[in-house]
């Protein structure tokens, strides 16, 4: 409870209570405004603490399996700090402008990615040297551009798992395409917009730099703990694999060693077999003798 009312605390001093004017309400958000105040909403931060750890604790488990939580900001306050939070838990993100199909048209995007990839190597292996200077600042010119709107989703490879937008209104294209492929939404979620349209909202002030600092800052460390636990589990079972992997191994040499001293046994016992063999005749001559004087006496 205590951590509650601290996180409480922080949110109320980063003004994430603060709505819009009560004419821009979307009355779909009744259920999280605590009162009006001098004409504008007042957010009740109760439910944003709720919503904030619900949806900070699907994001760690997503982290945790191994898939990507796209960032997608691309108001002017929100820019900066998205940016540094998707960089610091390697994440992608979209902070300049959304390229419409940037997830319902991906290969082609990723295409273009690719040709960023490629001009950036021919520009730094010195492939690019032949060319007239300005054909070379061309090329740089391309990459500058394109390294702004997909720099931040270079490494995506595959289509992300999760999408978190700072505002669901602003972002409204990129919040349509996952909807499209099913992806999973997270958004801060002002009383101008309509909280059904993600599947987590987090009520909370989407214009202030400190309000969209404080619960950025709070879902990418969730993140981060999901890809430690994450880390952690896999070197746990790399450690349990290898340890596996040397029992096995020790129980072969056992068997082996095993085998070995019972292949020496046999052919111990071999020896004495023949040893015992070689009392037989010892004892038949002994018969023969012993006939053969009977007719010696018999002939006197």
């Amino acid at each position: 409870m205590e951590n509650n009312t601290s996180l409480q605390q922080l949110l109320l001093e980063a003004g994430v209570h603060f709505g819009h004017l009560r004419k821009k309400w979307n009355p779909k958000m009744l259920p999280y405004i605590f009162a009006e105040k001098k004409g504008i909403h007042i957010i009740d931060l109760n439910k944003t603490v709720d919503s904030l750890q619900e949806a900070a604790a699907a994001m760690k488990q997503i982290a945790k399996s191994g898939k990507k939580i796209m960032f997608v900001a691309t108001k002017k306050q929100a820019k900066e700090i998205v940016s540094e939070s998707a960089k610091k838990v390697n994440m992608p993100f979209a902070t300049e402008r959304w390229l419409g199909g940037m997830l319902t048209n991906f290969n082609t995007v990723r295409k273009s990615v690719k040709k960023m990839q490629s001009i950036d190597k021919m520009l730094n292996d010195g492939s690019a040297d032949s060319l007239t200077k300005k054909e070379r600042l061309t090329l740089t010119r391309d990459k500058e551009k394109m390294e702004k709107v997909l720099g931040g989703i270079a490494q995506l490879g595959r289509l992300p798992a999760a999408l978190f937008l700072v505002d669901i209104g602003h972002e409204h294209i990129a919040l349509a395409e996952a909807k499209r492929l099913g992806i999973t939404t997270f958004g801060m979620v002002d009383t101008n917009c309509d909280p059904n349209k993600v599947d987590f909202a987090i009520p909370a002030n989407d214009d202030a730099t400190k309000s969209i600092a404080i619960i950025t800052n709070y879902i990418t460390a969730a993140i981060a703990e999901g890809l430690a636990e994450r880390q952690a589990s896999r070197e746990e079972e790399e450690a349990s694999h290898d340890d596996a992997n040397e029992k096995e191994a020790q129980a072969r040499r056992l068997e082996a060693e095993a085998q070995a001293e019972g292949g020496r046994g046999g052919r111990r016992g071999g020896g004495g077999n023949s040893r015992g063999g070689g009392n037989a005749p010892g004892q038949a001559p002994k018969r023969r003798v012993a006939n053969t004087r009977k007719p010696a006496a018999g002939g006197k």
